[in-house]
């Protein structure tokens, strides 16, 4: 949790967040993605001065048990000082002893943003989907809480100006912008109606601008003039590809050329013949792509 110290900015774990996207798709199924069309509503985890603490932390902790599916999951909410925005034992279960940080006594607003990641802790945990390190695995834990609807929460408790800063989760505001853009071109929906923080927003349009890139790389036809031009170079000359190109080239065994190239929706790469115009789908998230290779 940045507190009044500096946040990082851009896309440093940009390719961690695509495998992140991945590895949700391959333990899920795209029509398990597709229950969570509905992001939590604004209305289920507001809370405001006069609540109970702690009575309002249970009924938002139940909204995020709710929103995961985990009808038999039970959450217990304290708070104490710490360093970090929450902790979660991630024990058996069904109940699961959850910290927050003392800050969130007078930020009440911020509940639920700290409760949709350690939630979705618990989420992944009972998956049995987990990534190598320590580090990673707070990326997944942030990307699979974004993409499945509870993200924009911790996008929106970014807050930034000259004299202080807040910022929740492990991934930069525009990452978890790029995450809920991708959601957002899933489910034709736009998040940006929910952010308070003006700050979520522009780190919303940067990450937007992000995503749209990656649906406008060759050899998909969306793919702009200069990236066409370099493609069919490098198609002529089965050229490995050059630096930061998302395809490359490689010989089937009956001498024909293919290429190789990440689907723009859940990043599993996918691999069609080179012969112009195709139509492909995504084996992982079914998704259909028009081509021109």
């Amino acid at each position: 949790m940045a507190n009044g110290g500096p946040v990082e900015h851009g896309f440093p774990h940009l390719e961690t967040v695509r495998a992140a996207i991945t590895a949700l798709y391959r333990r899920l199924s795209p029509t398990t993605v597709g229950t969570f069309a509905t992001s939590v509503a604004p209305a289920d985890v507001a809370f405001c001065d006069t609540d109970d603490l702690h009575l309002g932390a249970q009924r938002v902790a139940r909204e995020m048990v709710r929103h995961f599916r985990l009808p038999d999951a039970r959450l217990i909410v304290g708070f104490r000082e710490m360093t970090h925005a929450a902790n979660i034992e991630l024990a058996a279960g069904p109940e699961y002893f959850v910290e927050l940080n003392d800050r969130f006594r007078t930020h009440r607003e911020d509940i639920g943003a700290a409760l949709a990641h350690e939630v979705a802790h618990v989420y992944l945990h009972r998956l049995d989907l987990a990534f190598p390190t320590t580090a990673e695995n707070e990326i997944l834990t942030d990307t699979v809480t974004t993409y499945l609807g509870a993200g924009w929460l911790l996008l929106d408790a970014y807050r930034e100006d000259s004299l202080s800063s807040q910022k929740l989760g492990y991934l930069t505001p525009e990452e978890f912008g790029y995450v809920l853009a991708k959601r957002a071109l899933l489910f034709d929906e736009d998040p940006s109606i929910r952010f308070t923080s003006p700050q979520a927003y522009t780190a919303y349009t940067k990450g937007l601008a992000r995503a749209r890139h990656d649906t406008r790389q060759p050899p998909l036809t969306g793919a702009g003039w200069t990236g066409r031009r370099r493609y069919a170079h490098d198609r002529r000359h089965a050229a490995p590809a050059p630096p930061g190109a998302p395809y490359s080239f490689g010989s089937d065994p009956s001498g024909g050329l293919h290429v190789t190239f990440p689907c723009p929706t859940c990043h599993q790469r996918i691999r069609v013949p080179v012969r112009g115009r195709v139509r492909a789908r995504c084996g992982l998230c079914g998704a259909v792509l028009e081509c021109d290779t």
